[in-house]
């Protein structure tokens, strides 16, 4: 039976070509048998399957023939991965496709270079540090109006001693391991040859120089760890989960590099009176039934503080008022929200003789 190339590649029959893409680089990842916990046979496979749904012609023969597939391959229609023996005739037998760049050949390239067949390509890149990511709870107000914090962070930062150079008094003197050059080669296995790759000289980690003598605050790595004061400015109308991201607050790799980034996830608190309807805010007024009847002027608490509303006569509880501009600041809108306040009919528990017979008279009016 022939094997449902698209159930290896865990796509449907409809899958567009980025989702075939997708598909495959995040299988061939995982199953490359020069990584830990990799599959030869299983890698195969995939790329067999990739070579046929990534082809256009070749997909529409598969289709065509469903579990016949076989026989049509036998039959000249297209080879299978079995038809390539080394990695040069695998490459070249993807080579000849109209697609576009972009294609197999980087994927293919992306998943050899994490395997460690990154070439010189590989030797180029820059080293990039850890990370970080910390959790900012702010208030309600806060939330509506936008607000900076400044955070306290323990994290890796040059180090101030030598500069980053790693050297004490930043002296240093032509790495011996790669002449200066940065860069070394080496030969690495794997099931398609032997193959020469470019790799970052691990002496000197890149950079042609190692320190005369290493610097005693940071041991040679040109970092250290210590706390560093990072301002973030959270703005108005970021909603509860959401995470900002700060490129280079993150942690400084050691020899040097590309700091990471920072994730700040924000929390925001419940308030004990407001409730927020995307950019207004909603709360509720207690009162009582001649104040609706009759009307009245009351004060209501706004995120700005108090302000005064103006209850219409024959108002009804349940109805809104609105308190334009007193809401939430847009996060990606000039301008603000409202504030909404719901009415409530508050009834009295308990009344004394004189409310008792006003409120008698009232129903014997009618009302």
């Amino acid at each position: 039976m022939s094997k449902d190339y698209y159930n290896v590649l865990g796509i449907s029959k409809g899958a567009s070509d980025d989702e075939i893409k997708k598909a495959y680089r995040k299988l061939a990842h995982k199953h490359h048998p020069d990584k830990e916990g990799g599959n030869e046979e299983k890698f195969k496979e995939i790329n067999e399957a990739y070579q046929v749904l990534s082809d256009s012609q070749k997909r529409s023969q598969y289709d065509q023939h469903g579990q016949t597939f076989e026989q049509a391959q036998s039959q000249g229609g297209f080879s299978g991965f079995e038809g390539f023996r080394d990695f040069s005739s695998y490459a070249s037998g993807f080579g000849s496709s109209n697609r576009n760049s972009g294609g197999f050949e980087d994927i293919f390239s992306d998943i050899f270079s994490s395997a460690g067949f990154g070439g010189a390509r590989s030797a180029q890149r820059q080293a990039v540090g850890s990370d970080i990511t910390v959790d900012v709870t702010i208030s309600f107000e806060e939330m509506a109006k936008g607000v900076r914090k400044e955070l306290d962070l323990y994290k890796k930062v040059v180090c101030d001693e030598c500069e980053g150079t790693g050297a004490e008094n930043k002296e240093t003197e032509t790495c011996g391991a790669c002449k200066g050059s940065g860069k070394q080669q080496k030969s690495v296995k794997s099931i398609f040859g032997t193959f020469s790759q470019v790799v970052v000289c691990g002496e000197c980690r890149g950079k042609g120089s190692v320190p005369k003598t290493k610097c005693k605050k940071c041991g040679g790595d040109g970092v250290v760890r210590d706390y560093q004061k990072v301002k973030v400015e959270i703005p108005s109308g970021i909603e509860d989960g959401q995470a900002i991201r700060i490129s280079g607050q993150g942690e400084v790799p050691s020899g040097g590099g590309q700091p990471g980034d920072l994730y700040v996830t924000i929390h925001v608190q419940d308030h004990a009176e407001f409730v927020r309807k995307g950019d207004d805010v909603l709360s509720r007024l207690k009162v009582n039934f001649t104040q609706i009847t009759l009307g009245d002027k009351i004060e209501v608490k706004t995120i700005d503080g108090n302000v005064r509303i103006k209850i219409p006569s024959g108002t009804h509880a349940g109805d809104l008022l609105k308190i334009k501009n007193k809401g939430i600041g847009r996060i990606d809108r000039i301008g603000r929200g409202d504030h909404f306040v719901e009415i409530r009919l508050e009834t009295p528990k308990k009344l004394d003789r004189k409310q008792k017979e006003i409120l008698k008279e009232l129903r014997n009016a009618g009302l």
